[in-house]
């Protein structure tokens, strides 16, 4: 029996695309969904964050909407920007340098030209190397160190992977002239009932019998392959788990580094207000300045084409921080109105989401370790799967290509 730790994205595809029907799946929690959870009130519709689908591969997106009938899909061009020094420039802020005052663009194309640093082996020198320290120090280092809550020297050099908007100096160049800002997420689908319509296409293909929740895993012996949960024990054959692979660790009681592995926590305001905005062609906006509590917000009302101004805010913390210290909702009300994002509109919906783990800090000691650590729980019949059961930068599509890769060796 194959018992599968996770009900979100990872572990539905597992079971998906395992061949058989000799699974059990567990989840701590009262639903399915893990983080592409979405909550609906007072008429708004919203996810635990903005989950947003940029599908690459053609025969995973076929495969989910074959069970999305009667849902509407909405496929979208994005639009984003960045408000900075009071303004508006578009993403990504190295290809727009161009659009900024006439000496902010000056110490920008000064530097990006006239820049010796060459040593890129943190996520910090990385973007000193490849843009200048005035892009650097402008947007790069300040909008990614709210986003990861940590210094970025402790992050590395391509702790994004494919996810981070690279340009090179003629790209940017040739960006002032015509425009080009195309990244891997420039168009996105949305379903109309919100990010849980994804999860359920692949819970509809499940056993729901098979399907436990409210049930946490609390300790795994990998050696018998017995695993204890708060409600039983339960004899396995193989466990595939899609919890943080540190978590995974401790409940396996496998030594590891755990000075090496870290992440931040993003607290997570959905916000419904009783009218529309001035910004009715954003999708998401950047915030990179500290005098700004969130580091992004997004538009979901732009997204559907509501009249009632609805929003998603992100706030980042280290892992050892403390999120409920302060009146947040309090302090975000107030930045909405200075950033002129909110005047005198009426708050009469919202909900806070505490996502922690919500990104990992990739580092080379930790990519090194996680290899051997995966390695070992392999050799037992353990296999850690998704964003943070491999933890990694990755998207949604990336843990349902992996689960079914998972099985397709499972089966050789």
């Amino acid at each position: 029996m194959d018992l599968i730790i996770g009900a979100g994205i990872s572990g539905l595809s597992y079971a998906n695309f395992c061949g058989h029907e000799d699974y059990l799946i567990l989840d701590k929690d009262s639903k399915i969904g893990g983080y592409c959870k979405t909550i609906k009130k007072d008429g708004f519709t919203w996810d635990y964050s903005g989950h947003f689908f940029h599908f690459r591969n053609k025969e995973i997106k076929d495969y989910l909407l074959d069970e999305m009938q009667g849902q509407e899909i909405l496929n979208v061009i994005k639009n984003t920007q960045i408000y900075y020094q009071d303004n508006y420039i578009d993403f990504p802020f190295q290809k727009n340098i161009h659009q900024l005052a006439k000496q902010e663009f000056i110490d920008c194309l000064y530097d990006l030209f006239n820049n010796e640093n060459k040593d890129e082996s943190t996520f910090k020198k990385m973007l000193f190397s490849k843009f200048g320290k005035s892009i650097a120090e402008k947007f790069l280092i300040p909008y990614n160190e709210k986003l990861y809550a940590c210094d970025l020297d402790d992050l590395d050099g391509n702790a994004m992977g494919r996810f981070f908007p690279y340009a090179d100096k003629e790209g940017i160049i040739k960006n002032f002239k015509k425009p080009d800002n195309e990244s891997y997420n420039t168009f996105f689908t949305y379903p109309r009932g919100g990010a849980i319509e994804y999860v359920n296409s692949l819970y509809r293909r499940v056993d729901s019998s098979k399907v436990s929740l409210n049930e946490e895993l609390i300790s795994v012996d990998v050696e018998n392959k017995i695993a204890i949960t708060n409600k039983r024990k339960i004899r396995y054959d193989k466990l595939i788990s899609s919890m943080p692979l540190t978590a995974l660790l401790n409940k396996s009681n496998i030594e590891y580094d755990k000075s090496i592995y870290s992440w931040n926590k993003v607290v997570v305001y959905n916000l419904g207000f009783n009218k529309k905005g001035g910004d009715k062609v954003n999708h998401w906006v950047y915030f990179p300045e500290k005098k700004y509590s969130f580091y992004r917000i997004g538009y979901y009302d732009n997204i559907f084409g509501d009249d009632r101004l609805s929003l998603y805010v992100e706030l980042g913390f280290h892992k050892d921080e403390v999120t409920n210290s302060k009146d947040y909702l309090k302090i975000i009300l107030n930045d909405l109105k200075k950033a002129g994002i909110i005047t005198d509109h009426e708050l009469i919906a919202h909900a806070r989401i505490l996502m922690d783990p919500a990104y990992v800090h990739v580092n080379k000691n930790s990519e090194k370790d996680k290899v051997k650590l995966k390695e070992k729980l392999a050799q037992k019949d353990v296999y850690s799967i998704g964003r943070y059961g491999d933890w990694k930068y990755c998207s949604i599509e990336d843990n349902i290509i992996e689960a079914k890769e998972l099985t397709k060796n499972l089966i050789k």
